[in-house]
């Protein structure tokens, strides 16, 4: 256990963090795995749909910092790919 006192504020805070990060990150899981579903389903509408909610999503994590940009830009570069394959 810390000592200084600012040792244990950022222990505190860290755990905070991790929270607010696993929640964003679950999240952005969710809406991926909706995607995904609707496409194994060869519903065009529902996936089309589901991937225009989940772009924003995963911009939005990886603003916060929670994903790296690049593997948020190849999410979405990917998901896209899969919902044509629907055509």
């Amino acid at each position: 256990m810390a000592h200084h006192k600012s040792a244990i504020k950022r222990i505190k805070q860290n755990e905070k963090r991790n929270a607010r990060n696993r929640h964003q990150k679950s999240t952005l899981k969710t809406y991926i795995k909706r995607v995904r579903e609707a496409v194994e389903s060869k519903d065009k509408e529902a996936a089309v749909a589901a991937l225009q909610v989940a772009i924003p999503v995963i911009d939005k994590t990886a603003t916060k910092g929670v994903i790296h940009k690049a593997n948020a830009s190849r999410s979405v570069s990917r998901l896209t790919k899969l919902v044509n394959t629907l055509g």
